[in-house]
Parts: C-alpha cells; sequence; structure tokens
C-alpha cells in the first residue's frame, strides 16, 4: 500500500509540475526560430460556418499559398457551406497559377477535415458538455493519434500553425492542442483572431484561449 501511494503522488507531482510549466511556457510566448524563406510552413484553418468562414477566407487570402502549404481546413460536421467555400478559394488560388509557375505543387495542396460541433445552435446546456467532450475526442485523434501512426513524417505535429477566428468549437481544439503539450508531444503554434464583429467586447472564446494560444489578435476600440 506505501509503494501504490508513492507511485501516485509522484505521478502527481509529475503532471502537476508539466501542467505549470505549459501554463508558464504559453505565458511567456516563447519565440521559435524563424524559419527560411525557401522552407514552407503546413497551416490549418478552423471554418467556424457563417460569418467565421467569411473572415477565415479574408485572412487565408492574404497569404502565399505556396508557402504556407499543404493546407487544412478544419470545418464541422454537417457544414457543407464552409466546404464549399474552402474548395472555391482553393480553386480561385490555382487559377493564379502560370504554365511556368514553379510554386504550383504547393497551391493545389490541400485537405478537408471534419470534426463534431462542440455545441449546436439553440442546444440546451444541460446536453452542450456531452457534444463538447464528443468534440474533444475527436481533435485528440485528429492532433494526437494520427500524427503518431502517419508515415510520411512520424513525431511531427499534425500541422506547424493553427490559425481560429472565434468560434466555440476552437475551445476543444486548443484543448486537445495543450493536451500534447501536457506530456510532451509536438504541437502547432495556435493563433487566435478574434472575429470582426467584436469591437467592444471580447467573445467567450477569445476569453478562453487568450492565455493559452501562442498568439491573439482583436479588434476591440
Amino acid at each position: 500500500m506505501a509503494w501504490s501511494h508513492l507511485i501516485f503522488d509522484t505521478l502527481l507531482c509529475f503532471l502537476l509540475s508539466r501542467f505549470f510549466l505549459v501554463i508558464y511556457r504559453s505565458f511567456r510566448r516563447s519565440e521559435r526560430p524563424m524559419r527560411r524563406d525557401t522552407e514552407t510552413c503546413s497551416l490549418a484553418i478552423f471554418l467556424g460556418s457563417g460569418g467565421h468562414t467569411a473572415e477565415a477566407s479574408i485572412l487565408l487570402s492574404a497569404l502565399d499559398f505556396s508557402r504556407y502549404s499543404p493546407r487544412t481546413y478544419i470545418v464541422s460536421e454537417g457544414d457543407e457551406l464552409s466546404s464549399q467555400k474552402a474548395v472555391a478559394l482553393e480553386h480561385l488560388e490555382s487559377a493564379k497559377i502560370t504554365p511556368f509557375d514553379d510554386a504550383a505543387e504547393g497551391r493545389l495542396n490541400y485537405r478537408l477535415m471534419r470534426i463534431p460541433r462542440a455545441r449546436y445552435v439553440h442546444q440546451p446546456l444541460l446536453s452542450a458538455p456531452f457534444t463538447t467532450f464528443k468534440c474533444f475526442l475527436a481533435c485528440v485523434r485528429l492532433v494526437t493519434v494520427v500524427p503518431l501512426f502517419q508515415k510520411t513524417a512520424p513525431g511531427k505535429p499534425f500541422v506547424d500553425l493553427l490559425i481560429m477566428n472565434g468560434p466555440g468549437t476552437c475551445v476543444p481544439l486548443c484543448a486537445a492542442i495543450m493536451l500534447n503539450r501536457l506530456v510532451g508531444l509536438p504541437t502547432p503554434r495556435m493563433v487566435f483572431v478574434e472575429t470582426f464583429a467584436r469591437v467592444q467586447t471580447i467573445s467567450l472564446s477569445g476569453r478562453i484561449l487568450c492565455r493559452i494560444v501562442d498568439r491573439g489578435r482583436s479588434r476591440l476600440r
């Protein structure tokens, strides 16, 4: 019995120490080495439907698709409109390719991934924890399980950079990434951009995520 208590206390101390170390590093927002101009950066962006998707498309249109490649669009289940907008954006970028464009391959490299919604519109609050947990499990599979067993680049995060702009499903996604950091697995850098509609107050997602993401931006007056 004494050995079991000792093992439990040691494990608990390790987890608490690791947790506070991860939070401390999040507060410091330590810089990672700068990439060379010739290096690419794999990118994921969460499309949260409606205005969030439109704003995310505006953010993406300002990026160089040949450098931010491959791209992963994360959409909620049942959100066909966001999927269509992502494909339309990719087709629009591919139309800019010239016959002698050396960066054509990077511009055509993208994929769509779906996760359950954390909470549906008008969903009762009593059932929200169950759908949020279901979403969290799907996010763990996306950011932890799949990268561990991929054959092309094992041991690397599912992307280098994750951009989000406000929808509530961002919270379980970031929680899954923080779980990876807690256990010492590779994780992407997280950038949170507050929705353009928020000019006076920060959204609930923003208040939750502002202390754990690597970079956060808002348009508050």
